[in-house]
């Protein structure tokens, strides 16, 4: 089975904002995504706007993007989603002073907060998925909380690959491919992301269960080196080699 692409773009809103100019245009970075064989667009609206802004989900929306809206679940939050309509929504943990998102969302503890958040989405016809670590209670709450999707957090296999750490390498992927398997065993669609590269997609593309990867950071940067569409072009190749050596 192909598996989907997500192309982040809020790391070319960074580099527009570093000068305070309307370039680069994450609008036009969302249009050569898509070209070059992403699926859907992911942009995340935090609580300082340090990256996207308010006048892009706009102009996203505008434009028919495919957009995932990444966010925290706040009242604030999930009242642009609601005024928006995006086709997804990615609730993620967020805190003002972190660089970037650093763990999943604890479902477990945030029950009662989430819930009524999730089915307002829910019933808004939009698509939640909720950001957690492959952990197992995390799993189960969000099973129970009858989201149609889950994203896993794959940072830490990926800071185990940056490392060269064997040990942690195998450690955190048998945990992606046990709460990935966990996830759709319980009826979840099961989406990743967080620190892909080239060199430690492969294996991540390869768990039969992910039927979506979520990749933003690695792709802007290699841009600056060989440009956007030529580094999604790479990315897109390198996930659909990894699944066909996993289907032959």
């Amino acid at each position: 089975m192909s598996i989907r692409l997500g192309v982040n773009v809020d790391h070319v809103a960074t580099l527009r904002n570093a000068r305070g100019a309307p370039y680069p245009d994450p609008l036009r970075a969302a249009r050569v995504a898509l070209e070059a064989g992403a699926d859907i667009v992911t942009a995340h609206l935090r609580e300082d706007r340090r990256h996207i802004r308010d006048e892009d989900i706009e102009r996203l929306m505008q434009a028919e993007i495919p957009l995932n809206l990444e966010m925290a679940a706040t009242d604030e939050m999930i009242a642009i989603a609601l005024r928006h309509r995006p086709l997804a929504c990615c609730l993620v943990p967020e805190r003002r002073e972190e660089i970037t998102t650093e763990g999943g969302l604890d479902v477990v503890g945030m029950d009662n907060n989430l819930a009524p958040k999730v089915r307002a989405l829910k019933g808004a016809g939009i698509r939640v998925s909720l950001f957690i670590a492959p952990v197992k209670k995390q799993i189960e709450a969000a099973a129970r909380m009858q989201v149609p999707d889950v994203e896993l957090h794959t940072g830490a296999y990926c800071d185990a690959v940056l490392s060269n750490d064997t040990e942690a390498v195998k450690r955190e992927l048998d945990a992606l491919r046990a709460g990935a398997h966990a996830a759709a065993q319980a009826g979840l669609e099961v989406h990743a992301g967080h620190g892909l590269t080239y060199d430690n997609v492969g294996a991540v593309a390869a768990i039969p269960e992910i039927v979506e990867l979520q990749i933003g950071h690695f792709l802007v940067g290699e841009s600056v080196f060989i440009g956007l569409e030529p580094a999604i072009l790479k990315m897109r190749a390198a996930i659909d080699h990894a699944r066909a050596e996993m289907s032959a």
